[in-house]
């Protein structure tokens, strides 16, 4: 009777893992609650996904962490990328056109000088480029007799192709007017001043008339003698001094450092 017995007790399985057994059930039930209760903040969940697309080392892999629906993230991606690629062509565009807008004046400047080698004009006036753009340089001799604004018929030739040349382009031109330290005081001019600004009104006046410029293209300033080109101490330095200058200008300059 007692084998009989003992073999009863050794059916089924021992008493220590059918407690084990419990306890990890309610452990298993204790984490489900808790996620069952826990909310996922979607704003957040996002907000580090792309934290970790914007990172450099995670180029060649987008997100680390899976989205719940990937064609959601493929067309997110898609759109964040679409500015770049806007950018580039805004950027080529651009590019373009300041390549467009140097080929013009470039052509403008070549204009002009083979217009002054034919006429003989080169001692009396200069062209060139830089920062600001094309540079005319006009000696007085070439516009004014001394000491006045009215322009001598001499000059008009040399403003018609100028005028000609500005209708080809939409550039803004400045027009500067230069004298020598010498006083003047006269009724019409009081001081160098008003001759120096009066001489660049009246190149303005002349283009904007002869060939139909916009007059908000032109801007006129009167420097008298503060900008001298060379000391005023000879004759041929006072005449180098005394001039107008005509700025058919980049557009890339600032139209503020012009002046």
């Amino acid at each position: 009777m007692n084998r009989r017995r003992q073999n009863d007790t050794d059916k089924g399985a021992p008493k220590w893992m059918v407690t084990f057994s419990d306890m990890m059930t309610l452990i298993l039930v204790f984490f489900i609650l808790l996620f069952s209760m826990s909310v996922v903040d979607a704003n957040k969940f996002r907000a580090i996904a792309d934290s970790f697309q914007d990172r450099a080392v995670f180029d060649s892999f987008p997100s680390i962490i899976p989205f719940e629906n990937p064609s959601d993230e493929r067309e997110v991606l898609d759109i964040d990328d679409s500015p770049n690629e806007e950018t580039e062509t805004y950027d080529s565009l651009e590019d373009m056109e300041e390549e467009e807008v140097n080929r013009q004046l470039d052509d403008l400047l070549e204009d002009v000088n083979e217009y002054l080698e034919e006429n003989e004009f080169t001692e009396e006036i200069t062209a060139s480029r830089d920062d600001r753009g094309v540079v005319l340089v006009l000696q007085e001799q070439a516009l004014f007799e001394s000491a006045s604004a009215d322009l001598i018929n001499e000059a008009q030739p040399f403003l018609d192709k100028v005028g000609e040349l500005l209708n080809t382009i939409p550039n803004m031109v400045k027009v500067e007017g230069h004298t020598d330290s010498r006083p003047i005081s006269t009724p019409q001019f009081p001081s160098n001043w008003e001759l120096s600004g009066a001489r660049a009104s009246s190149v303005i006046r002349y283009l904007s008339s002869t060939e139909d410029l916009e007059p908000q293209r032109f801007m006129a300033a009167g420097y008298g003698d503060t900008r001298p080109i060379a000391p005023n101490t000879t004759e041929e330095n006072l005449q180098q001094n005394r001039r107008v200058v005509i700025v058919i200008s980049d557009p890339s300059y600032e139209i503020d450092d012009l002046y």
